[in-house]
Protein backbone atom coordinates (compact mmCIF):
# COMPACT_ATOMS: atom_id res chain seq x y z
CA UNK A 1 0.00 0.00 0.00
CA UNK A 2 2.81 2.42 0.91
CA UNK A 3 4.65 1.74 -2.36
CA UNK A 4 1.45 2.29 -4.35
CA UNK A 5 0.83 5.65 -2.70
CA UNK A 6 4.43 6.70 -3.33
CA UNK A 7 4.26 5.68 -7.00
CA UNK A 8 0.92 7.43 -7.47
CA UNK A 9 2.36 10.60 -5.92
CA UNK A 10 5.41 10.46 -8.19
CA UNK A 11 3.24 9.84 -11.24
CA UNK A 12 0.98 12.81 -10.49
CA UNK A 13 3.99 15.06 -9.90
CA UNK A 14 5.52 13.99 -13.22
CA UNK A 15 2.22 14.62 -15.02
CA UNK A 16 1.84 18.11 -13.54
CA UNK A 17 5.46 19.02 -14.27
CA UNK A 18 5.15 17.67 -17.81
CA UNK A 19 2.16 19.93 -18.45
CA UNK A 20 4.00 23.03 -17.20
CA UNK A 21 7.24 22.27 -19.03
CA UNK A 22 5.28 21.25 -22.11
CA UNK A 23 3.63 24.69 -22.15
CA UNK A 24 7.05 26.32 -21.72
CA UNK A 25 8.34 24.30 -24.68
CA UNK A 26 5.28 25.23 -26.75
CA UNK A 27 5.83 28.92 -25.88
CA UNK A 28 2.42 29.36 -24.30
CA UNK A 29 1.20 30.40 -20.88
CA UNK A 30 -1.99 28.40 -21.43
CA UNK A 31 -4.59 28.74 -18.67
CA UNK A 32 -4.65 28.76 -14.87
CA UNK A 33 -2.73 27.31 -13.06
CA UNK A 34 0.04 27.18 -15.70
CA UNK A 35 0.91 30.93 -15.72
CA UNK A 36 1.11 30.96 -11.94
CA UNK A 37 3.37 27.88 -11.87
CA UNK A 38 5.56 29.21 -14.68
CA UNK A 39 6.32 32.24 -12.52
CA UNK A 40 8.05 29.92 -10.07
CA UNK A 41 9.71 27.70 -12.69
CA UNK A 42 13.10 27.37 -10.89
CA UNK A 43 11.33 26.13 -7.78
CA UNK A 44 9.82 23.23 -9.69
CA UNK A 45 13.15 21.55 -9.04
CA UNK A 46 11.79 20.68 -5.58
CA UNK A 47 8.76 18.56 -6.60
CA UNK A 48 10.79 17.13 -9.47
CA UNK A 49 13.51 16.06 -7.06
CA UNK A 50 10.94 14.44 -4.78
CA UNK A 51 9.41 12.50 -7.67
CA UNK A 52 12.83 11.38 -8.88
CA UNK A 53 13.81 10.16 -5.41
CA UNK A 54 10.58 8.19 -5.14
CA UNK A 55 11.21 6.64 -8.55
CA UNK A 56 14.71 5.53 -7.65
CA UNK A 57 13.75 4.32 -4.18
CA UNK A 58 10.86 2.23 -5.55
CA UNK A 59 12.87 1.00 -8.56
CA UNK A 60 10.40 2.59 -10.99
CA UNK A 61 13.06 3.02 -13.68
CA UNK A 62 10.76 4.26 -16.45
CA UNK A 63 9.60 6.96 -14.04
CA UNK A 64 13.22 7.82 -13.24
CA UNK A 65 13.90 8.20 -16.98
CA UNK A 66 10.81 10.41 -17.26
CA UNK A 67 12.16 12.54 -14.44
CA UNK A 68 15.62 12.84 -15.99
CA UNK A 69 14.07 14.11 -19.24
CA UNK A 70 12.06 16.70 -17.28
CA UNK A 71 15.19 17.68 -15.36
CA UNK A 72 17.04 18.30 -18.61
CA UNK A 73 14.21 20.47 -19.91
CA UNK A 74 14.03 22.44 -16.68
CA UNK A 75 17.80 22.98 -16.64
CA UNK A 76 17.61 24.27 -20.21
CA UNK A 77 14.88 26.76 -19.40
CA UNK A 78 16.70 28.04 -16.33
CA UNK A 79 19.21 29.65 -18.70
CA UNK A 80 18.81 33.43 -19.14
CA UNK A 81 16.58 34.49 -22.02
CA UNK A 82 17.24 37.39 -24.38
CA UNK A 83 20.14 39.06 -26.08
CA UNK A 84 23.21 40.58 -24.49
CA UNK A 85 26.17 42.48 -25.92
CA UNK A 86 27.91 45.80 -25.60
CA UNK A 87 26.81 48.97 -27.43
CA UNK A 88 29.02 50.09 -30.29
CA UNK A 89 29.32 53.78 -29.43
CA UNK A 90 31.23 55.48 -26.60
CA UNK A 91 29.77 55.97 -23.13
CA UNK A 92 28.67 59.52 -22.36
CA UNK A 93 26.17 59.49 -19.48
CA UNK A 94 25.58 57.60 -16.24
CA UNK A 95 22.05 57.01 -14.98
CA UNK A 96 20.82 55.44 -11.77
CA UNK A 97 17.28 54.06 -12.03
CA UNK A 98 15.07 52.87 -9.20
CA UNK A 99 11.72 51.12 -9.57
CA UNK A 100 9.42 50.23 -6.69
CA UNK A 101 5.89 48.96 -6.16
CA UNK A 102 4.81 50.53 -2.86
CA UNK A 103 1.66 48.36 -2.45
CA UNK A 104 -1.24 50.82 -2.28
CA UNK A 105 1.16 53.50 -1.01
CA UNK A 106 2.02 51.63 2.19
CA UNK A 107 5.75 51.54 1.38
CA UNK A 108 6.05 55.23 0.44
CA UNK A 109 7.93 56.38 3.55
CA UNK A 110 10.43 53.56 3.15
CA UNK A 111 10.79 54.43 -0.53
CA UNK A 112 11.54 58.07 0.30
CA UNK A 113 14.28 56.92 2.67
CA UNK A 114 15.74 54.66 -0.03
CA UNK A 115 15.64 57.45 -2.62
CA UNK A 116 17.46 59.84 -0.28
CA UNK A 117 20.04 57.17 0.52
CA UNK A 118 20.65 55.82 -2.99
CA UNK A 119 20.21 59.09 -4.93
CA UNK A 120 18.77 57.73 -8.23
CA UNK A 121 18.29 59.96 -11.27
CA UNK A 122 14.99 58.34 -12.29
CA UNK A 123 12.35 56.82 -10.02
CA UNK A 124 9.45 54.66 -11.27
CA UNK A 125 6.75 54.18 -8.62
CA UNK A 126 3.80 51.81 -8.95
CA UNK A 127 0.64 51.72 -6.79
CA UNK A 128 1.22 55.32 -5.77
CA UNK A 129 -2.24 56.43 -4.64
CA UNK A 130 -3.21 59.90 -3.43
CA UNK A 131 -1.37 59.80 -0.10
CA UNK A 132 1.77 58.48 -1.79
CA UNK A 133 1.56 61.25 -4.38
CA UNK A 134 1.31 63.90 -1.63
CA UNK A 135 4.30 62.47 0.27
CA UNK A 136 6.47 62.36 -2.86
CA UNK A 137 5.57 65.96 -3.70
CA UNK A 138 6.28 67.09 -0.14
CA UNK A 139 9.55 65.23 0.37
CA UNK A 140 11.12 64.86 -3.08
CA UNK A 141 9.88 67.74 -5.27
CA UNK A 142 13.05 69.80 -4.82
CA UNK A 143 15.32 66.93 -5.80
CA UNK A 144 13.01 65.65 -8.55
CA UNK A 145 11.25 68.68 -10.01
CA UNK A 146 10.10 66.78 -13.10
CA UNK A 147 7.37 64.16 -13.06
CA UNK A 148 4.87 62.34 -15.20
CA UNK A 149 2.01 60.58 -13.45
CA UNK A 150 -1.28 58.78 -13.79
CA UNK A 151 -3.40 59.65 -10.77
CA UNK A 152 -5.54 57.00 -9.13
CA UNK A 153 -6.49 55.30 -5.91
CA UNK A 154 -5.35 51.91 -4.67
CA UNK A 155 -3.13 50.21 -7.23
CA UNK A 156 -4.07 52.52 -10.12
CA UNK A 157 -1.71 55.45 -9.48
CA UNK A 158 1.82 55.53 -10.87
CA UNK A 159 4.49 58.20 -11.22
CA UNK A 160 7.87 58.76 -12.88
CA UNK A 161 10.21 61.18 -11.05
CA UNK A 162 13.22 62.65 -12.83
CA UNK A 163 16.22 64.90 -12.24
CA UNK A 164 16.38 65.36 -16.00
CA UNK A 165 14.03 67.63 -17.95
CA UNK A 166 10.92 65.71 -19.00
CA UNK A 167 8.31 66.17 -21.64
CA UNK A 168 5.07 64.28 -21.74
CA UNK A 169 4.70 61.24 -23.97
CA UNK A 170 1.83 58.91 -24.63
CA UNK A 171 1.75 56.17 -22.00
CA UNK A 172 0.18 52.73 -22.26
CA UNK A 173 -3.49 52.21 -21.54
CA UNK A 174 -4.14 49.69 -18.80
CA UNK A 175 -6.16 48.87 -15.74
CA UNK A 176 -3.40 50.44 -13.64
CA UNK A 177 -1.47 53.59 -14.53
CA UNK A 178 1.43 53.23 -16.98
CA UNK A 179 2.70 56.75 -17.77
CA UNK A 180 5.31 57.54 -20.39
CA UNK A 181 7.74 60.43 -20.81
CA UNK A 182 10.84 61.54 -22.67
CA UNK A 183 13.86 62.64 -20.63
CA UNK A 184 16.61 64.86 -21.99
CA UNK A 185 19.95 63.36 -20.89
CA UNK A 186 22.90 65.51 -21.96
CA UNK A 187 21.05 66.57 -25.08
CA UNK A 188 19.85 63.06 -25.99
CA UNK A 189 16.22 61.98 -25.79
CA UNK A 190 15.61 58.89 -23.64
CA UNK A 191 12.16 57.34 -23.75
CA UNK A 192 10.78 56.34 -20.35
CA UNK A 193 7.86 53.97 -19.89
CA UNK A 194 6.49 52.68 -16.61
CA UNK A 195 5.17 49.10 -16.62
CA UNK A 196 2.40 47.78 -14.40
CA UNK A 197 0.12 45.32 -16.18
CA UNK A 198 -2.48 43.32 -14.32
CA UNK A 199 -1.20 40.18 -12.55
CA UNK A 200 -2.12 36.76 -14.02
CA UNK A 201 -4.54 35.82 -11.29
CA UNK A 202 -7.32 33.35 -12.11
CA UNK A 203 -9.93 35.03 -14.26
CA UNK A 204 -7.57 37.80 -15.45
CA UNK A 205 -4.94 35.90 -17.45
CA UNK A 206 -6.36 37.23 -20.72
CA UNK A 207 -6.21 40.83 -19.48
CA UNK A 208 -2.63 40.27 -18.25
CA UNK A 209 -1.64 39.10 -21.74
CA UNK A 210 -3.37 42.06 -23.40
CA UNK A 211 -1.61 44.62 -21.24
CA UNK A 212 1.82 43.01 -21.73
CA UNK A 213 1.08 43.00 -25.47
CA UNK A 214 0.26 46.72 -25.25
CA UNK A 215 3.64 47.40 -23.61
CA UNK A 216 5.33 45.38 -26.34
CA UNK A 217 3.54 47.29 -29.10
CA UNK A 218 4.44 50.66 -27.54
CA UNK A 219 8.13 49.74 -27.40
CA UNK A 220 8.28 48.06 -30.80
CA UNK A 221 7.05 51.20 -32.60
CA UNK A 222 10.40 52.95 -32.08
CA UNK A 223 13.68 51.05 -31.97
CA UNK A 224 15.86 54.13 -32.58
CA UNK A 225 15.35 56.09 -29.34
CA UNK A 226 17.21 54.94 -26.20
CA UNK A 227 14.58 53.40 -23.94
CA UNK A 228 14.11 52.53 -20.28
CA UNK A 229 11.05 50.40 -19.52
CA UNK A 230 10.77 49.78 -15.78
CA UNK A 231 8.27 48.65 -13.19
CA UNK A 232 6.33 45.72 -11.84
CA UNK A 233 5.66 43.53 -14.89
CA UNK A 234 3.88 40.79 -12.93
CA UNK A 235 5.84 38.43 -15.19
CA UNK A 236 9.19 36.70 -15.47
CA UNK A 237 11.30 35.46 -18.36
CA UNK A 238 9.48 32.14 -18.04
CA UNK A 239 6.23 33.69 -19.28
CA UNK A 240 5.51 33.58 -23.00
CA UNK A 241 3.64 36.89 -22.64
CA UNK A 242 6.80 38.60 -21.32
CA UNK A 243 9.46 37.21 -23.67
CA UNK A 244 8.33 39.24 -26.74
CA UNK A 245 9.47 42.37 -24.87
CA UNK A 246 12.97 40.93 -24.77
CA UNK A 247 12.64 39.92 -28.42
CA UNK A 248 12.31 43.62 -29.35
CA UNK A 249 15.96 44.02 -28.35
CA UNK A 250 15.36 45.22 -24.80
CA UNK A 251 17.67 43.72 -22.20
CA UNK A 252 17.12 43.02 -18.53
CA UNK A 253 19.47 45.27 -16.55
CA UNK A 254 19.59 42.85 -13.61
CA UNK A 255 20.74 40.07 -15.89
CA UNK A 256 23.34 42.31 -17.56
CA UNK A 257 24.69 43.16 -14.11
CA UNK A 258 24.82 39.54 -12.96
CA UNK A 259 21.67 39.58 -10.81
CA UNK A 260 19.30 37.72 -13.11
CA UNK A 261 16.56 35.67 -11.39
CA UNK A 262 17.11 37.45 -8.07
CA UNK A 263 13.64 37.31 -6.44
CA UNK A 264 11.77 40.58 -5.99
CA UNK A 265 8.36 39.25 -4.91
CA UNK A 266 6.93 38.36 -2.43
CA UNK A 267 9.28 40.32 -0.21
CA UNK A 268 8.26 38.40 2.91
CA UNK A 269 10.02 35.27 1.63
CA UNK A 270 12.79 36.78 -0.53
CA UNK A 271 15.60 36.21 -1.14
CA UNK A 272 15.06 32.61 0.04
CA UNK A 273 11.95 32.08 -2.07
CA UNK A 274 10.30 34.18 -4.74
CA UNK A 275 10.38 35.32 -8.34
CA UNK A 276 11.76 38.32 -10.21
CA UNK A 277 8.79 40.20 -11.61
CA UNK A 278 10.20 43.72 -11.11
CA UNK A 279 12.46 44.67 -14.00
CA UNK A 280 14.43 47.49 -15.56
CA UNK A 281 14.54 46.77 -19.29
CA UNK A 282 16.84 48.88 -21.45
CA UNK A 283 17.54 49.25 -25.13
CA UNK A 284 20.89 48.23 -26.61
CA UNK A 285 22.15 51.81 -26.10
CA UNK A 286 22.75 50.94 -22.44
CA UNK A 287 25.03 48.80 -20.35
CA UNK A 288 24.32 47.95 -16.71
CA UNK A 289 27.15 48.24 -14.21
CA UNK A 290 25.27 47.05 -11.14
CA UNK A 291 21.79 46.02 -10.05
CA UNK A 292 20.66 45.68 -6.45
CA UNK A 293 17.36 44.69 -4.88
CA UNK A 294 16.42 46.79 -1.86
CA UNK A 295 14.15 45.78 0.99
CA UNK A 296 11.39 48.28 1.69
CA UNK A 297 9.00 48.11 4.63
CA UNK A 298 5.25 48.18 4.05
CA UNK A 299 5.26 46.58 0.61
CA UNK A 300 5.31 43.05 -0.77
CA UNK A 301 7.88 43.99 -3.43
CA UNK A 302 11.58 44.67 -3.23
CA UNK A 303 12.77 47.76 -5.07
CA UNK A 304 15.27 47.40 -7.92
CA UNK A 305 18.16 49.84 -8.29
CA UNK A 306 20.12 49.72 -11.55
CA UNK A 307 23.23 51.70 -12.48
CA UNK A 308 23.23 52.25 -16.23
CA UNK A 309 25.62 53.73 -18.77
CA UNK A 310 24.20 55.37 -21.88
CA UNK A 311 26.26 55.09 -25.08
CA UNK A 312 26.14 57.23 -28.19
CA UNK A 313 25.14 55.46 -31.37
CA UNK A 314 28.15 54.14 -33.19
Amino acid sequence: MGRRIALTSAFLLFVGLSVVLGCRTADTDAITPVPQLLAFLPWLLIPLGVALLISVYTHWWSGALWGVVLLGLLAWYLQPYGRTGDPVGPAFAELRVLTANVEFGQGTDSLVDAVRREDPDLVFVQECEQTCEKILRRDLAKTYPNRQAVAGGGSEGSVILSRFPLRAAKGVEGTMGMPGAVAEVKGVDVRLQLAHPMPPVPGQVGLWREELDALHDAVAKDDKTPTVLAGDFNASQDHAAFRPLLDTGLRDAARLAGSGRTPSWPSRTTPTFGVQIDHVLVSEDFTAREARFLDLSGTDHRALLADLTLHRAG
